[in-house]
């Protein structure tokens, strides 16, 4: 029986994150993930930290933006112990709006979003937000580095079945490989956190096809968004555009009709991508819950948490839900507010620690 202060199931970038925030405080921790680090939601995300969509859930925003406000010392952190970048820009995002869509800040007057973009189709509503983008797959990668610089264990295809508690008080952690022994668990395993028994919680995956596009005479600089699609410079000079929400399980087959339409969707914001080559498409499962909100916080079963249900905020949200996290199972004062994505929301009279995870054990 291996034992470790804390265990956490799932190596995304909330797995990681609260990983080196408990192992900057001093406990033993061992990562346990269900295949390579960071490969699911986190990797095949997007990037954009976005603070000012107008679909966002207003009890969201105070979370969102104390994860924005903490996103460029986190990025240095993790650079700075990775020792590569991780393809962080803060030059903001352009926000197409539709016909009678209500902006949270004002229209740029007309001529400026074309002088800020010359690519961009003239569009009478445009705003500039100020938000900032990451490459998570590079994120990713150096998040998994960045953890094992401070001393984080991780194994790698080790899907955690089953938390149990033992009769001298302490919790077994039963994973694919080997059993684990650890007074803290934490449920941080995205898309899969409802199939832990012991520990389950009602996420659900909500599938995101994504395509990259190589333009040939295209520098676009910033992020352009509407309310149905998304382009994404990197700095390789691939353009990111996504992405679609489906529910369908744990499928994550592509689609090239899907693919096509979003290349065209993203062709009527920015012309010249339309002629742009389609490098890659590719989907991933985020990690939704029945309210579109985060699950943070005690379950049942004494000494284990979660956090998880993060849906598209997940790279966003990774600092502050590390950091709040880590408060609350060292028993600290929480700095925000935790009540309205604590996990007993879901919980029901027939809740059971001890039975198979059917996403009400927390």
């Amino acid at each position: 029986m291996h034992t470790s202060d804390v265990v956490i199931a799932g190596a995304g970038i909330i797995g990681l994150s609260l990983a080196m925030e408990l192992r900057r405080a001093g406990a033993s921790v061992t990562v346990l993930d269900r295949g390579e680090p960071a490969r699911e939601a986190s990797s095949a995300a997007a990037g954009m930290l976005v603070t000012q969509d107008p679909d966002t859930h207003p009890t969201l925003k105070p979370l969102a933006e104390a994860g924005a406000a903490m996103y460029p010392e986190f990025v240095e952190d993790i650079e700075l112990r990775a020792e590569m970048n991780v393809g962080y820009e803060n030059r903001g995002a352009l926000y197409v709006a539709e016909e009678g869509e209500h902006l949270e800040v004002p229209a740029l007057r007309a001529g400026e979003p074309r002088r800020l973009e010359p690519a961009l189709a003239d569009y009478p509503n445009v705003c500039l937000l100020r938000e900032q983008s990451v490459d998570p797959r590079l994120l990713a990668e150096a998040a998994a580095k960045a953890a094992k610089q401070l001393g984080v264990t991780i194994h790698h295809e080790s899907a955690v079945a089953r938390v149990a508690m033992t009769p001298d008080h302490q919790l077994s952690v039963e994973s694919r490989r080997r059993n684990y022994q650890t007074a803290t668990f934490v449920n941080c395993a995205g898309a899969w956190a409802g199939e832990i028994a012991g520990a389950a919680v009602p996420a659900r995956p909500r599938k995101g096809q994504m395509l990259a596009v190589v333009p040939q005479k295209l520098n676009l600089r910033r992020v352009v968004r509407s309310r149905k699609v998304y382009l994404l410079p990197r700095h390789d000079g691939r353009i990111i555009i996504g992405a679609t929400v489906e529910d369908v399980g744990f499928d994550k087959t592509v689609k090239p009709a899907t693919i096509q339409q979003l290349h065209q969707e993203a062709a009527r914001l920015v012309p010249a991508i339309g002629e742009a080559r389609i490098l890659e498409a590719w989907a991933g499962l985020r990690p939704g819950s029945p309210d579109d909100l985060p699950i943070m916080g005690p379950c049942i079963l004494p000494g284990t948490y979660v956090a998880s249900g993060h849906f598209r905020n997940g790279i966003l949200l990774a600092p502050i839900t590390a950091v709040l996290m880590a408060e609350l199972i060292q028993g600290k004062t929480s700095r925000l507010d935790l009540s309205p994505f604590a996990p007993s929301r879901f919980r029901t009279e027939s809740s059971n620690p001890q039975l198979p995870a059917t996403g009400s054990a927390c």
